[in-house]
């Protein structure tokens, strides 16, 4: 049995309102929290001085473990471009745990992100749910699947136009999407059939709302595309992007559709990106939108998510929505709310300790827990973090 107290803390819990106090943790799950706990004898304690306590952030879009830094393109595993429908290819059979961007997340307070297979595919593949510190892959997962992901708009049609085959077009990628829930859909008519189709297996989970349709798409009218194709197959659509989203998010609110809007600190190296901008965080969620804001790692640098955050309220974002979309909202998406997103009685201990506010950005996080085991603490002598050894098994 482990039993943790954080003492003389600035709790931020996400789903209510700060407290200064102290946050319990029995073997990895939080048992209790409150600005008058009693500390249970033999509970190894960490007196935080006041320093802020929320939850570890999640990031719900990137690469990582897929495409390694440092490496260029030689251990980069993201698309398996060599088919349009790459519906049964999963993102776990390519993350590597000692990618040296999993210390990044740490040092910047995100201990759960999403892989997701990349955009060169009308089809792309099957998306994992992890924590951010780990050896063995498998025993860092938090959800598989944790979604299916496609994509809209310049990146398919580029892939499959310099191949000289469908889809080179809009049109043609949506016919290809088409085709493939249609093909699921007499798939799963089938009941009596004994042969396994992997790619059907993986699309009629969508079909039947067990994980929701990543929807990679920045322009407009490939949002529109999107909630379409959604309205036409009955299943959950989350939009990944959603460059020019805030131009139609009545519609996406009316629906209910989330938005995972990033990567933001990116210029506009492409037709699709012309209308980005750090107000479109702010302008969803006005509309009544729920975002979530991702860095696409590598696109940026994972240790970022929050800074984008910042820039975001500085451009209209409130600061509780802000930190709401990198806690609560992505953990929401990925179907772990149960788990994570706030500091509450039940949920995982995964929890950071940070200098000051972090939407500051002279504040850093200063001790980083997962399930209640520290994980990366930051060395003020150095100036580094210091991460746990990933090679050696968790106790």
């Amino acid at each position: 049995m482990s039993l943790l107290a954080i003492i003389n803390a600035h709790v931020v819990p996400i789903e209510s309102e700060p407290y200064d106090g102290a946050v319990i943790v029995r073997d990895g799950k939080i048992e209790a929290s409150g600005p008058d706990i009693v500390v249970p004898a033999g509970a190894d304690i960490v007196d935080a001085n006041g320093q802020w306590l929320l939850p570890g952030f999640i990031d719900a879009h990137v690469h990582l473990g897929m495409h390694p830094e440092g490496e260029g393109g030689a251990s980069a595993d993201v698309n398996e471009m060599t088919d349009p429908i790459m519906a049964a290819v999963r993102a776990i059979d390519a993350v590597d745990p000692f990618d040296p961007g999993f210390d990044d997340a740490l040092a910047g307070g995100i201990t759960t992100v999403n892989v997701n297979p990349g955009s060169g595919n009308p089809v792309g593949g099957l998306a994992v749910a992890i924590h951010t510190h780990g050896r063995y892959i498998d025993e860092m997962v938090l959800r598989s699947p944790s979604g299916l992901k496609s994509a809209l708009g310049e990146n398919p049609k580029r892939v499959y136009g310099e191949k000289k085959q469908t889809p080179s077009t809009r049109l043609g990628t949506a016919m290809v999407i088409r085709k493939a829930f249609i093909e699921a859909q007499n798939y799963m008519a089938k009941a009596d059939s004994e042969a396994i189709d992997p790619r059907m297996e993986a699309l009629a989970m969508v079909l039947r709302r067990e994980i929701p349709w990543r929807q990679h798409c920045h322009r407009t009218d490939d949002v529109a595309t999107a909630i379409r194709l959604a309205d036409e197959f009955g299943y959950d659509l989350v939009i990944d992007h959603g460059t020019e989203a805030h131009l139609i998010a009545d519609l996406l609110a009316e629906r209910k559709i989330p938005v995972l809007i990033g990567p933001l600190f990116t210029t506009k190296s492409k037709v699709e990106l012309r209308g980005r901008s750090l107000a479109n965080p702010g302008k969803l969620h006005d509309a009544g939108v729920e975002i979530s804001v991702i860095t696409d790692h590598p696109v940026v640098p994972i240790n970022f998510l929050v800074h984008q955050c910042t820039l975001a309220v500085k451009e209209g974002l409130d600061p509780v929505t802000a930190l709401r979309s990198i806690t609560i909202n992505p953990a929401r998406v990925l179907g772990l709310s149960d788990r994570l997103g706030s500091i509450e009685a039940g949920k995982d201990a995964d929890l950071v300790l940070w200098s000051g506010d972090p939407l500051d950005v002279m504040q850093r996080a200063q001790q980083v827990f997962i399930g209640g085991r520290k994980v990366m603490e930051f060395d003020a002598r150095t100036r580094l973090p210091v991460v746990v050894d990933r090679a050696v098994a968790r106790p």
